[in-house]
């Protein structure tokens, strides 16, 4: 049994439910009397609202319950509250239209260079707001389980080193980074083993923003909060999965933890719970 949390932080795809498309009701169940007792639940997840319960999650409770609902998404562009039972953006951290067309630019190089320089074939994603995702296993399709799976960590060390990328994963963060400041852009690229995702916000945006907000209208402590995600673990040395930027020099009082079943490294102070969907959703439970 888990102390009892003032806020809790937790990743959607794979965490709190299996994937996009997976029924909601288990995960609403576990949320609600939290959200009646005044716990602050906070989503935060890379995805848009439209892929949060369809678009409809505030459909789910009722207007009293949501004033305790919090949305990050986009990792890092949208932080939503909810006002008079309507989501609404309260922090906005979309770039500006040419700041994207960079982004862009940025992502375009990066997938040139490697066909270049390795041959090595990759698809992009340019449609999301605030960043690009450069699909690096384009022949492994995930389906509707958008979150990483067991086996493609070692598949893609295997097909970067047969391409002759020797630096593997912590090379292609190196090439994502340089070739952002030829651009003049400080970009903060993540990696899920898929996906090299690039852009100039994170989840750790979303995070501070909504912490600050939280701590400073209730009164709560940073030690009093927790975060939940299924994508911490190490892809190689100092590289972590995207649920590992909620960890930020804000939250790092907070309690961490993991419930994916994915064996490795995961950064100092988060701990492997394991359990999947179902431990997340019986933590829940468990702080009513």
């Amino acid at each position: 049994m888990l102390k009892k949390y003032k806020a809790i932080f937790f990743d959607w795809d794979g965490t709190a439910v299996m994937s996009r498309r997976a029924p909601v009701d288990q995960a609403v169940a576990a949320m609600r009397p939290l959200l009646q007792k005044g716990i602050k639940l906070i989503i935060v997840s890379g995805t848009t609202i439209e892929n949060i319960a369809d678009g409809k999650i505030e459909s789910y409770f009722a207007e009293e319950e949501l004033k305790n609902l919090y949305l990050g998404l986009g990792r890092g562009a949208y932080n939503y509250s909810f006002k008079d039972g309507i989501p609404y953006i309260f922090k906005n951290m979309v770039p500006d239209k040419g700041e994207i067309l960079k982004i862009h630019q940025i992502c375009f190089e990066i997938h040139q260079t490697l066909k270049e320089k390795y041959d090595f074939d990759t698809d992009i994603v340019f449609s999301r707001p605030n960043y690009c995702k450069i699909d690096l296993m384009v022949e492994n399709q995930r389906g509707d389980n958008l979150f990483m799976q067991e086996d493609e960590l070692g598949c893609l060390r295997e097909t970067l080193k047969e391409h002759g990328m020797e630096d593997g994963l912590s090379g292609l963060i190196y090439l994502a980074k340089q070739t952002g400041k030829k651009y003049g852009i400080d970009v903060a690229p993540t990696c899920d083993a898929k996906y090299l995702e690039v852009g100039v916000t994170s989840k750790s945006d979303n995070v501070n923003v909504i912490l600050e907000k939280i701590c400073t209208e209730n009164n709560i402590k940073p030690e009093e909060c927790t975060y939940w995600g299924d994508e911490y673990v190490g892809i190689e040395k100092d590289i972590f999965g995207s649920d590992s930027f909620m960890k930020t020099e804000k939250s790092q009082n907070g309690d961490f933890y993991d419930v994916s079943e994915v064996t490795g490294e995961r950064p100092s102070g988060v701990q492997k719970i394991g359990g999947g969907v179902d431990r997340f959703l019986c933590f829940l439970h468990e702080q009513e």
